[in-house]
């Protein structure tokens, strides 16, 4: 019979002794919770160099301490399933131990495996998904809803209360979102009337019909582009600027600091941006309706021979007013949108810059939605009321 090496030096937890057919153990040390890697660590080394032999004597008298973690070590070396006759071979053991050893044996094997989870059809799975969307539209629709709420009545709140007014931040936000904005929408809208403007030309020349070019640069423009156009710039633009400015505010705890002042944030960083923006994107738009025009009128002198004096005169005579009030109609609207999403995303930061990157990109996201759909719905409904 020959002595094996004691795996654990430090605090002998495991010796034995081994023949061709059989294993007889010594236990040692503290075989509990807190020495939970070192025994893992040796009876790992013992399985693999016993080569699963029986045991058939076990010596716990140098056993110090045992808890339910070690005890649950031991009967799985031991083995759940004749627990029983192996308890009986183990000499130096009180009963209290004994019974633990049962205890922890009768539960592993009365624990039931857990059942293989069931592979979901994928129609399932599409279903499921399209649900969990629904969900979340439902959720960040009736969140918007509510912020929009709060922010209309601090407006109407703050109406007849003129020293509740911040005038300084409402221009420097007016400064920010509409002046700074001027170059970049006149320019892009200029380029797309005069694309508009070219493709219809391009079009109507077949059918001899190329004066018509001013009527559909008008009312596109008029109606439909500058508006959508600019509206979706300022979303990119001034939406993701709203959500970073506020959210860095969060981060750093200024947002905290307001209210622990006894101030609102929504009165102190949401009107003055609504605000701001509800003067400058109607602004914009009839810029970016201006530079579209004079960008159809500079391809119609360039290519159809078109002046801009008769391009003037065909406009006023084919082109009513009442395309320019529609689309005007509508920039009011999609400013207080985009500044109430870009506050509303701001205020979600959870606190990283992780974060920050995720709501702005998500406001950028919402606002360009938002503006879209409602446009869409607002052609529709001129449509079917005639206008």
């Amino acid at each position: 019979m020959q002595k094996n090496a004691n795996f654990n030096l430090s605090n002998n937890l495991l010796e034995w002794k081994s023949n061709d057919s059989s294993l007889e153990l010594d236990l040692g040390g503290n075989w509990v919770l807190s020495n939970y890697n070192a025994l893992q660590k040796t009876l790992g080394d013992f399985q693999r160099k016993t080569a699963n032999t029986p045991i058939t004597k076990v010596n716990a008298g140098k056993l110090e301490n045992l808890d339910t973690v070690g005890a649950q070590l031991l009967v799985n070396m031991l083995g759940s399933n004749n627990i029983d006759l192996v308890i009986s071979q183990i000499s130096g053991l009180s009963s209290e131990r004994t019974e633990m050893l049962k205890a922890v044996a009768k539960a592993l094997s009365d624990e039931e495996p857990l059942p293989k989870p069931e592979q979901a059809s994928p129609v399932l799975e599409f279903l499921s998904d399209i649900g969990s969307a629904v969900a979340r539209f439902y959720q960040q629709f009736m969140a918007l809803m509510g912020f929009s709420g709060l922010t209309l009545q601090s407006i109407f709140a703050n109406l007849l209360r003129p020293s509740q007014w911040r005038l300084t931040p409402i221009v420097a936000q007016i400064h920010q979102t509409g002046f700074n904005a001027l170059p970049i929408i006149a320019l892009l809208t200029f380029l797309v009337g005069a694309v508009v403007a070219f493709l219809g030309a391009t079009i109507l020349k077949d059918f001899g019909a190329t004066t018509f070019t001013v009527n559909l640069v008008g009312f596109s423009f008029l109606r439909e582009f500058a508006v959508l156009l600019t509206a979706i710039l300022m979303a990119g633009r001034t939406a993701s600027s709203f959500t970073a400015q506020i959210g860095s505010m969060k981060i750093n705890e200024e947002i905290d600091a307001i209210k622990v002042q006894g101030l609102d944030p929504i009165n102190m960083l949401v009107l003055p941006r609504v605000i701001a923006l509800q003067i400058s994107l109607p602004v914009l738009t009839f810029v970016g309706m201006i530079s579209g025009i004079v960008g159809g009128m500079a391809v119609c002198a360039f290519s159809l021979g078109i002046s801009p004096d008769r391009f003037l005169v065909l406009f006023v005579e084919m082109v009513p007013v009442r395309h320019f009030v529609l689309g005007m109609a509508k920039a009011p609207v999609f400013a207080f949108l985009i500044a109430v999403i870009g506050c509303q995303q701001g205020f979600k930061v959870s606190g990283s810059a992780q974060s920050v990157g995720e709501r702005t990109t998500s406001s950028v996201v919402h606002s360009i939605f938002v503006v879209i759909v409602l446009d869409a719905l607002a052609a529709l409904f001129y449509m079917e009321m005639g206008w």
